[in-house]
């Protein structure tokens, strides 16, 4: 397998907080600008607040009629006029809290958070955890505003991927390949939903957190890369320039568009 240039490596971990500060500063404005814009469709309030400047030129009258036409959001309430918007943040945030049990899992290995793990990893697996959390917290903050039951648990279809896995896990190369696998319905799944959901402070919010998991996995493919490879020594911060191989950073990003074929169904893990 080609090695991967290091300093990439250590780009995308500066790359990925700096993504996931951007998409979580945004996050909680975003939402509550949605929220109030439903509450006050079926109120048939108005003007109440300012959505910030976040979107030049609209209103809250303007952004509550464009609420209207894209979900017929007058209809019996905001918990049924938002049934597909509740459904996906309901399923993101089983993903994540799938994804929290996973690397909580993973950093009682001692390959990964014990004695004989790499600095690196043990750091990324702890950021890309808390990461993880604050992700379910804003998604299930949304659903609890709109009335919906928050989603605590973890994706009952690929919890059972996860426990499946857990007893044939070796070494970190095991690690990383299942987390890759996680990261990546998770963002194929937030991509999808950007056409799905019914406003633009969601299709911002699934956006921003997308991009957020495609570096996740981003990093954890040119970590596997180097574990494959024969080469952990060099999941090093900073890195060995003098060692390490040309190039080869594009094993990171394996595609020009970001796939949606393995996104999880709207409905998936939605509270019954």
């Amino acid at each position: 397998m080609s090695p991967i240039d290091e300093r990439g490596l250590r780009e995308l971990m500066v790359e990925s907080d700096d993504l996931q500060s951007d998409a979580m500063r945004t996050a909680e404005r975003d939402l509550d600008d949605y929220v109030e814009a439903v509450l006050e469709t079926h109120s048939g309030r108005t003007g109440s607040r300012d959505p910030g400047g976040m979107w030049p030129g609209w209103g809250k009258t303007g952004l509550v009629a464009g609420l209207a036409g894209a979900g017929t959001l007058l209809a019996a309430g905001p918990a049924a006029a938002t049934t597909v918007d509740v459904q996906a943040l309901q399923t993101a945030a089983s993903l994540e809290n799938l994804a929290v049990s996973t690397y909580k899992t993973a950093l009682t290995l001692p390959f990964i958070g014990g004695a004989d793990a790499n600095a690196v990893v043990k750091a990324f697996a702890e950021k890309t955890m808390a990461q993880h959390t604050e992700h379910a917290e804003a998604f299930n903050g949304a659903v609890a505003k709109l009335g919906g039951k928050a989603q605590n648990d973890p994706n009952a279809k690929y919890a059972a991927v996860v426990q499946k896995a857990v007893p044939t896990i070796k070494g970190a190369g095991d690690v990383v390949a299942l987390a890759i696998s996680l990261e990546d319905v998770a963002a194929q799944t937030y991509a999808k939903n950007v056409s799905q959901v019914s406003t633009p402070e969601l299709r911002q919010l699934f956006a921003g957190v997308a991009g957020v998991e495609a570096q996740h996995k981003a990093i954890l493919l040119a970590v596997k890369a180097l574990v494959d490879g024969g080469a952990p020594q060099l999941i090093a911060l900073p890195p060995d320039a003098a060692k390490l191989p040309d190039a080869a950073g594009s094993v990171g990003f394996p595609d020009a568009y970001y796939p949606t074929d393995k996104a999880s169904p709207v409905e998936e893990g939605a509270v019954k």
